[in-house]
C-alpha cells in the first residue's frame, strides 16, 4: 500500500479508502447499496487495516447514521488504536424532519458534529467534510463553524463534496483572507466512465493543492465486468436497480469495450483495471472502494500493484477522452503560438463562424 499526504498537510492517507455506504440495515435507499451488518462490517474493516488501508470515509446520513455506529463499533470490536487510522465523515444531507436537520449552516453543524462524535465511539474526526453545496447559507458562515470546530480539536482537517470549482475557489479566498482554516480535499466523482471533474475541479486542485478523494470509481458498478453493451442488466447488480451516477453510456460502453483486452492480458478483472487508471492520475489522492464481500475488497486491493503500461493507459485515456467544451477549445486554439509562430485557425476555419 502507497500512502499520499492528505492535500497541502503533512497527514499520511492510503491511496485506497474504505467507503462505509454498504454498512447499512438495508432500507430505504441505502438497500440497493448494501446491507452489510457489524459482523459483515468487522470483516471489511479488519482486511482493510491488515491491507495497509488506514483511510476510512462515512457520513452522517449513509443508513441514518447506521454507518457511522457500525463503523465506530468495528474499530473498538477490532481493538484498533485510534491514532492509526485516519477518519472521515461529512455534514449536510438531511438527518431529521426539522427544518433545520438539513445545510451547512453554523447551526446545523454544531448540532451533527456533535451526533457523529457520538455513533463513531471517538473525540474527534480526522476528516471533516461539507456533502454538498448549500445555496442558502454564506460561505463565509460555514467557514466560520468549521474553524471553531477545528480550534476546539473535535476535527482536525476540513473537505469538501461534490461542489463546483468557483465555489471552492470562493471559499478558499475567505479562508485566506479571514485566517480561517482552509478546505484540504475534495471528494468527487471520477472514473473512466465519468472524467467531467478535468474540465474545471482538477486544475483548481492542482493550483490549491487540495487532495482528491474519488468516489464511484466503478461508476456504481457499470465498470466491474457485469455490464456491457450486450449485457446492461445483470442480475445482482447495485447499478441494474439504482442507476447512479449520470454517465454517457455508449461511451461507457466503448471504454469497457477497451478494458476488457487489457485485463485479459494482466489476467485480472476489469474492476482492477479501472481502478489502477485512477491511481495513475496525479491528481488522485485516493480512491474510496467499496464492498459488499470480502472477496470484492480484496479484488479491489489487489488493483494497487497493478502496474498499466503507457500504450494502456494512452488507450483508456483515448477511448474515455471527453468531449471538447468551450473555453476548452478556444483556450487551445489561442495557446498554440506560445512558444513560436503558428497559424492558429490552420484547418479550423471551416467550422469557425
Amino acid at each position: 500500500m502507497k500512502y499520499r499526504t492528505l492535500g497541502n498537510t503533512g497527514l499520511l492517507v492510503s491511496q485506497l479508502c474504505l467507503g462505509t455506504m454498504t454498512f447499512s440495515d438495508g432500507s430505504g435507499v441505502y438497500k440497493h447499496i448494501g446491507n452489510v451488518g457489524q459482523e459483515g462490517a468487522d470483516e471489511l474493516v479488519k482486511a482493510s487495516y491488515e491491507s495497509g488501508i488506514n483511510f476510512f470515509d462515512t457520513a452522517d446520513v449513509y443508513s441514518a447514521g447506521e454507518s457511522e455506529r457500525t463503523l465506530g463499533q468495528a474499530f473498538r470490536n477490532l481493538g484498533i488504536a485510534r491514532k492509526d487510522y485516519v477518519l472521515a465523515t461529512k455534514v449536510y444531507s438531511r438527518v431529521g424532519k426539522g427544518r433545520n436537520d438539513v445545510g451547512a449552516s453554523r447551526g446545523h453543524i454544531m448540532d451533527a458534529v456533535e451526533g457523529s462524535l457520538k455513533r463513531l465511539q471517538t473525540d474527534y474526526i480526522d476528516l471533516y467534510q461539507i456533502h454538498a453545496s448549500d445555496s442558502l447559507t454564506p460561505i463565509e458562515e460555514t467557514l466560520r463553524a468549521l474553524d471553531d470546530l477545528v480550534r476546539q480539536g473535535k476535527v482536525r482537517y476540513l473537505g469538501v463534496s461534490n461542489w463546483q470549482a468557483w465555489r471552492i475557489a470562493t471559499a478558499l479566498g475567505f479562508s485566506a483572507r479571514l485566517h480561517l482554516s482552509r478546505f484540504n480535499t475534495l471528494q468527487a466523482y471520477y472514473s473512466l466512465a465519468g472524467r467531467d471533474l478535468e474540465r474545471e475541479l482538477a486544475p483548481l486542485l492542482a493550483e490549491e493543492k487540495m487532495g482528491l478523494l474519488v468516489w464511484s470509481p466503478l461508476a456504481g458498478g457499470l465498470l466491474s465486468g457485469k455490464f456491457s453493451r450486450d449485457e446492461q442488466s445483470p442480475e445482482d447488480s447495485r447499478r441494474a436497480e439504482f442507476d447512479f451516477p449520470v454517465v454517457d453510456k455508449e461511451r461507457a460502453w466503448r471504454v469497457i469495450d477497451t478494458l476488457r483486452p487489457i485485463a485479459a492480458a494482466h489476467g485480472c478483472s476489469v474492476a482492477r483495471v479501472a481502478l489502477a487508471w485512477l491511481l495513475s492520475k496525479a491528481v488522485v489522492t485516493s480512491v474510496l472502494v467499496g464492498a459488499k464481500r470480502l472477496s470484492q475488497l480484496e479484488d479491489n486491493i489487489a488493483a494497487t500493484t497493478l502496474t498499466l503500461s503507457e500504450e494502456e493507459i494512452r488507450q483508456l485515456d483515448a477511448v474515455s477522452e471527453l468531449p471538447l467544451e468551450y473555453p476548452g477549445w478556444m483556450l487551445a486554439t489561442q495557446g498554440a503560438d506560445r512558444l513560436g509562430p503558428v497559424d492558429l485557425w490552420a484547418g479550423k476555419t471551416a467550422s469557425v463562424s
